[in-house]
Parts: C-alpha cells; structure tokens; sequence
C-alpha cells in the first residue's frame, strides 16, 4: 500500500486549508466541478421533466396507455444497462473525452425528443438519452474522483455533486410544469441543448485528465453482450406481461432468458482476465447489502412518482405547473433528509440504523397513500405522505453513497460506483414496469367487475384507474420494508462519515485495511 493510501486516524486527517492548496492537484479541480455538475443537473433535470410532460405528451403522439411507461423504462434500460460499459469505456479511452461525447450525444437525443412525430421516434430518442447517458455518467463520477485526491476535498466535491441532483430534481419538477403548459412538452427536451454545449465546451477548455489515469486492460465483450442482454430481456419481461399476462409464453421466456444470461455473466465474470464487473466486488457484504436495499427502495419509488403524475394530471385536473409544485414536499423532505439528518447523523451511528428506519418512514409515506380516493384531500393526505417518503429516502440515501465503495481496491472504485448508478437505473426500470402491471391489472378487474351496474363510464375509468394505483402502492410499500429488513441485517460496517479505519474480507479471503471517506458537513 503506498503512503498516499494509508488509513489515517481521526486527529491526523490532511488538512487542505494551507495556501499552496493540495501538492500535485489541478489547479482547475474547482472550475471543473461546475461543469461537472452542470451536466448532472441536466441529467436530474430531464428525468422530473419528463415525468411532469408524459401525461401531454402522450395525448399529443398517440401513445397507447400500454406503452406509456416505456417513455420512462426505454431512457432507465439502456442508462442501466450500459453504465458498466460506459465505466470502461471511459477508462479506456479517457474520462474527458467519453464525458464530452457523452454530453453532445445527449444533447442531440434531446433534440430528437423534441421533434418527435409518434411514438417508435419518441422511444427511440429516449433510449439514445440512455445510451448517452451511460457515458456522460460514470465519465462525471471518475472524472470527480480522479482530480479531487485529498479525502476532504473529494468529500466536499461530492457533497455539492449530491446537492445539485437534489436541487435538479426540484428544478425540472417546476421547469418541466411552465414548459408544458406555457410552451410546449417539446421543449422538456430543448431544454437540454443549452446545458450540454455549456458543460461540454466548459469541460474542452477546463477539464484535464491526469496522466496515467487510464485502465488500459482489454475490454470485456461477453461480459458486456451478456449483461445488456439479461437486463433488456429481465425488464421487458415485466413490461410485456402488462398487456399478454404473466403466464404468457413469451412473457415466461423472457424471464427465463434473462436468468440464463445474468448467469452467463456471472460465470464469464469469475473466469476472464479483466472483467466487466469483478466479481469481488459485489461479494463483500456492506456493498452487496446497499446495491440490494438501493435497487429495491427505487423499485418501490419509480412506480410512485409515474402514478402520482396521472393522478394529479388526469384524476384531480391538476396543470403541468400545478403538479409540478405539488411534488415539492417529497422533494423538500429529500433535501432535508440527506442534508440535515443523513449528513448530521452519519458520523455518529452506523449506517445500517439510518438506512433501516429511513426505509421504514419512507414506507410509512407510501402507506399513507394507499387510502388515495378520487377528490382526496392534498394538504390531509399527500403532501405529508410525500414528507415522510422523502425525509425516509434522503437519509437513507446519505449514508448508502458513503459506503458505496466501502473496502474496494483502487481499481475497482468506478465500477463499484458505477454499480450504485446501476443498481438505482435498473430498479427504476423495473419498478416502472412491475408496478405499472400490477396497477393496470387491477384496473381492468375492477372495472369489469362494475362495469354492467356502471351509471357513469368516466367515473368508473377514474375509480378503476386509483384502485390501481393504490394496488400497486400496497406493493412498494412492502418493496420498502424489505429494503429496510435488508438494510438492517447485511450491512453491518461501522460509521462511513467516522474517518476511521476499517477492515474487511478482499476477493481472496485476507482482510484489507480500507479507507472510509469522510463526508464534510
């Protein structure tokens, strides 16, 4: 282990507050930053956006109430997807390069959004955005990581990197309203245009790579052909028994296909020389534990937000600018749940105690909205229900990103990263289409069941539609509890913010001595 890598004890942190700054950093780490977080903001930005502009977008291009969520599942797929890939590829052939890449290729998936004239255009656009996105994403992450080498300023660049996706979230949910109603859905996706030539020409000018940051190991094609595979057939698995039914063949055989392939990968992974994904580390508990509780908690949340958008827009007759401020609660809660309780509380408990009962209010906030009924009261009901489910996720969320590459070797750092992004984007993608199966399901059920005693078919399809949902909500908050269970029972590293050192079991059995970051308050 080198000196540079050496656990340091509480008292004897490196203090970055001298005059001459960290010796052997760039000067531009700070310049860089911004534009680093620039391009998140647009990727949080887009994502809200999207969700508040589906319900018009949808009327506008004829999309089938069946399809509706692959606006969402097509950009969370190829994100989630690929992310691995993106990682590697970026290491390969440069953090800057992939970043900008990423960047203008994301820009130009906007602008054909944007101009989408049906739905194959729309879904097609959506999945580049994913694809690009793979790249922009790790690159983002590594870039942070690489330039940013002294253990207090990395903490505080990744404190203001996780304060701007906050703030986007809250951003596009506002933005993505007066855009839709005041303009035109198309420019949810315009919008786009202007971050990523800023960030990209912000990032040729600012941003250089240091020398000898590249991992020049030879790239992984089956482990990347296998893994996408099982992923694209694992989603559309769920997609599909929306509309064919679980017990449809082709439904069964994707399923099947998928656990076929995941499990190829995983057998290619533990014997090629320089794989995807190495396989240590997923095996070490803490790590194992917060991919499993993250992916879950997001499963149970991606759900939520696409049922609470339709529910305000077409039940309720919110506008798009309306709805958008109508999430803000959940994304007040978030905010103060990382900032205030997640960040304050992370030094002195360990991290299985907050993510544990941060599950379990969020899952509080979720059965609140079980009760949901056509004219429900806001104030009453949502909006604490959306305080309890955000304040849950944000301190949960806090310490997770700590421990996220709790005890892995330097090499593995960005995959281990990378696998928190892929653990949240195919959880979405999954959450998306699981729970809109359920829902839609039990809408047709009910209204066939009431359909021949009906006085009024609108009333009925509204009273259809929130049964479903709250069918569906049932479900996460159980996907919630789980985590929580999770959470509480795999994880058991001590404090992430502590600055202590720590041990655990490598990829060979031997203990290693790790490096908990610290988190600036």
């Amino acid at each position: 282990m080198s000196k540079t890598d050496r656990t340091l004890p509480d008292t004897a942190l490196p203090d970055s507050s001298g005059p001459g700054g960290i010796p052997g950093a760039d000067p531009a780490r700070w310049k860089a930053l911004v534009f680093i977080a620039l391009a998140q903001l647009m990727v949080v930005l887009d994502a809200t956006i999207v969700n508040i502009a589906l319900p018009t977008a949808q009327e506008d291009l004829g999309i089938s109430d069946g399809n509706r969520q692959w606006v969402i599942t097509a950009y969370a797929l190829a994100f989630g997807g690929l992310l691995l890939f993106g990682g590697r590829i970026a290491d390969l052939w440069g953090r800057q390069r992939t970043f900008i890449v990423g960047l203008i290729g994301f820009a130009a998936a906007s602008a054909l959004g944007g101009a989408a004239t049906g739905e194959a255009m729309m879904l097609g656009a959506r999945a580049l955005q994913g694809v690009f996105g793979a790249l922009l994403a790790p690159a983002a992450l590594s870039l942070l990581a690489v330039m940013f080498t002294d253990a207090k300023e990395r903490a505080k660049a990744f404190g203001i990197y996780g304060a701007i996706a906050g703030g986007g979230g809250a951003v596009g949910l506002i933005l993505g309203g007066f855009l839709t109603e005041y303009l035109d859905w198309r420019w949810t996706f315009y919008v786009n245009i202007p971050f990523a030539i800023v960030a990209a020409v912000g990032a040729y000018l600012v941003i250089k790579e240091p020398a000898g940051a590249r991992n020049r190991s030879s790239l992984d094609i089956p482990g990347v052909v296998l893994s996408t595979l099982g992923l694209v057939a694992l989603v559309y698995g769920f997609a599909r028994a929306e509309h064919s039914g679980w017990t449809d063949g082709l439904t069964i055989g994707m399923f099947v296909a998928s656990v076929v392939l995941l499990g190829a990968f995983v057998a290619v992974e533990s014997k090629v020389k320089a794989p995807l994904l190495p396989l240590r580390v997923l095996t070490e508990r803490n790590r194992a534990g917060i991919y499993l509780s993250l992916g879950l908690a997001i499963i149970g949340m991606f759900g939520l937000f696409l049922f609470l958008t339709i529910y305000l827009q077409v039940v309720e007759g919110y506008s798009p600018v309306k709805t958008g401020f109508a999430f803000m609660p959940m994304v007040v809660g978030m905010i103060v749940g990382s900032t205030q309780i997640g960040t304050r509380l992370m030094t002195r408990v360990p991290a299985r105690l907050l993510m544990g009962p941060g599950f379990l209010v969020a899952a509080v906030g979720m059965l609140m909205l079980t009760q949901l009924e056509i004219g429900s009261s806001y104030p009453a009901l949502i909006l604490p229900a959306q305080l309890l489910l955000g304040l849950g996720m944000g301190t949960a969320f806090m310490p997770a990103m700590a421990l996220a590459t709790h005890g892995v070797e330097p090499q593995d750092a960005g995959v281990a990263s990378a696998m928190v992004n892929t653990s949240q984007q195919v959880g979405g993608a999954i959450g998306t289409a699981l729970l809109n199966t359920i829902a839609a399901s039990a809408t047709s059920s009910f209204i066939a069941d009431r359909a021949a005693g009906a006085t009024s078919r609108e009333l009925l399809q509204f009273q259809g539609m929130v049964h479903g949902f709250t069918s569906a909500i049932w479900w996460a908050v159980a996907i919630l509890v789980v985590a929580a269970v999770i959470a509480l029972t795999m994880i058991n590293a001590g404090r992430p913010g502590a600055g202590g050192a720590g041990t655990v079991a490598g990829g060979d059995g031997a203990e290693a001595e790790v490096k908990v970051p610290v988190i600036a308050h």
